[in-house]
């Protein structure tokens, strides 16, 4: 007899969402984690953490630009970042103590230690070796870094160490402007760090539509942040409490080098799957460690399913919860889904971007014919009121259906905002079904309900 019907090896967004699900569907389930606390990078190091470091250090900048303009006179607070880590970790074990909460409440064992699948439905965990009918692998990622720049997490950092900095760097280097670089440069750039940006390619925000990453861009540049685009990180090197970065630039070759007190490395991640076994228990895995899966979440090798940031797709943690639910569904005998072409993307910076489905760059690759609607926050009025004014909703419809291909958004609320159109994708709806929604007024999501109507006849507040 097999201990469990379903031992999941990970307990991070993908994993414990598939290990509660398994578990209100009627399975025996188990779920192994080495670290001290549940939740994975995302609640631990990454996604929640950081949402809390932005949130102060926005409402600092509000205090110091704002405030006054507002009628709230006084002294605009200090800065004490010893504090602000604090309420940082405060916020993250509430949320891990919420997992483990959930795990006690639907019966979900967890099993600490680090897990290696070590026989046909066998993972072993320190010295014992628990049996199940069904595996599912959710060991997440890591950051990546460059040959010749070496993470040491105290003057060349990845995510993990920016955000436990024991001060607020005078100088601070960037490798990498994608998603982790930008949120966590901005951070430090309100509270008076001087950022630069070092990026391989001539644009920011790799696979963005390039009309919202060139505006993006220019909005950050407003609040502090240098960038050094088109050049190539050759490396880092540590003296005297801080660091030089040699960089070349791809354009002639020439070699520059820019000294930070603290070089943050986000360049990326990569799936995370050493130690875990799989090779020898005949699991396909790429040269980059990535699982190969089916449609339907399964190994090559039967009752073995992967999730999350080890199989292919955006390394987003929303993405590993649907695939959670989805094979705990297919594992119970169900019908797992998850609509790939509907998953949003968010970048938590002031202002918020957010995009779903096509680019208008993709668009054109494929030959589709589209309209596009557009409309500012310069003319929508909460977003006036805010000081929110910056940005724009971008909406692209089929140009014979009408039916929303892609929305992308830079502006106040966007990681909120969104979903309206996830929702309305998911039903196949039109660019008119959104503009002849009512829409509460005043909110942020009637700059939504503008573009829409800015794909037919036009918007009223433009």
């Amino acid at each position: 007899m097999a201990d469990y019907d379903v031992i999941v090896i990970g307990g991070g967004p993908g994993g414990y969402v598939c290990g509660i699900r398994c578990a209100q569907l009627g399975l025996k389930t188990a779920c192994v984690e080495g670290r001290e606390t549940l939740g994975g990078t995302c609640l631990n190091v990454g996604c929640i953490p950081s949402k809390a470091m932005l949130h102060a250090s926005e409402l600092y900048h509000e205090s110091t630009t704002h405030f006054e303009t507002m009628g709230l006179m006084g002294n605009a607070p200090s800065v004490d970042l010893s504090k602000m880590v604090e309420y940082k970790q405060s916020t993250v074990e509430s949320n891990t103590s919420g997992i483990e909460f959930l795990f006690k409440k639907n019966k979900v064992d967890w099993i600490k230690g680090w897990g290696k699948v070590t026989g046909e439905g066998q993972v072993t965990v320190g010295d014992d070796v628990h049996k199940a009918k069904n595996i599912v692998i959710a060991t997440g990622s890591e950051p990546s870094t460059l040959p010749g720049v070496e993470i040491d997490e105290e003057t060349v950092v990845s995510s993990t160490g920016a955000l436990v900095l024991k001060e607020i760097p005078k100088k601070l280097a960037v490798i990498g402007a994608g998603v982790i670089g930008l949120e966590l440069g901005s951070v430090y750039a309100r509270l008076g760090s001087e950022v630069t940006v070092i990026e391989f390619l001539d644009h920011i925000t790799p696979g963005m539509d390039a009309e919202v990453s060139k505006n993006f861009q220019r909005l950050l540049k407003k609040q502090g942040l240098n960038f050094i685009l088109n050049s190539a990180v050759q490396s880092v090197e540590t003296a005297d409490g801080g660091a030089k970065v040699t960089y070349k630039s791809r354009k002639d070759d020439s070699e520059s080098t820019l000294d930070a007190d603290i070089v943050l490395v986000a360049t990326g991640r990569k799936p995370y799957t050493k130690g875990l076994g799989l090779e020898d228990a005949g699991v396909t895995v790429t040269d980059r460690g990535m699982v190969e899966i089916d449609a339907m979440w399964r190994t090559n090798v039967p009752h073995i399913y992967a999730i999350g940031d080890v199989v292919k797709g955006p390394m987003l943690a929303h993405k590993a919860e649907d695939e959670g639910m989805a094979v705990a569904e297919t594992i119970a005998g169900k019908h797992g889904h998850v609509n790939y072409n509907v998953i949003p993307g968010v970048i938590y910076t002031a202002p918020e971007v957010a995009n779903v489905g096509k680019t208008e760059e993709q668009l054109k690759e494929e030959g589709r014919k589209y309209t596009v609607g557009k409309f500012p926050f310069m003319g929508n009025a909460r977003a006036k009121a805010h000081f929110m004014g910056d940005g724009f909703v971008k909406m692209l419809a089929d140009a014979e259906t009408d039916r929303i291909l892609g929305v992308h958004i830079i502006g106040p609320g966007a990681g909120d905002i969104i979903h309206e159109i996830c929702v309305a994708m998911e039903f196949g709806a039109a660019a008119e079904d959104i503009a002849r929604t009512c829409h509460a007024h005043p909110t942020f999501s009637e700059a939504v309900r503008e573009a829409a109507l800015a794909c037919g006849d036009g918007a009223i507040h433009a």
